[in-house]
């Protein structure tokens, strides 16, 4: 494997909170992805342990989605953060970090025709 994914979400006490990020990260696998959900608070793994994971399961490229609606705090701050962290801990590494999902204008479009019922 060269290129893993992380869907980086916030997190929950609510176990339930991560099905639809385990959805996501499932449909992507069927596609052929190699891909881990990582969260900011409440649950694990965090972006650190997704990160080593795919390393050792072989990626050399990691690109992180943030799976926000949209750019705030988190995501602007500490995700960047958790990034530079990472990079540091496996300088061997090609990190990336993406625009949030919700930024994005395709996901946009679904979310309105969701919405609109068209």
């Amino acid at each position: 494997m060269k290129e893993g994914i992380v869907l980086f979400a916030h997190g929950s006490r609510d176990p339930q909170w991560a099905q639809p990020f385990e959805q996501i990260r499932a449909r992507l696998h069927r596609a052929g992805f190699e891909v881990r959900v990582a969260y900011l608070e409440s649950m694990r793994p965090n972006l650190g342990e997704a990160i080593a994971a795919l390393s050792a399961a072989g990626a050399r490229e990691i690109r992180i989605v943030p799976a926000f609606l949209g750019a705030g705090g988190h995501v602007r701050e500490d995700l960047p953060r958790l990034v530079a962290d990472a990079a540091r801990a496996h300088p061997q590494l090609k990190l990336s970090l993406e625009k949030p999902i919700g930024e994005q204008p395709a996901v946009i479009d679904a979310i309105a025709r969701a919405i609109s019922g068209r």
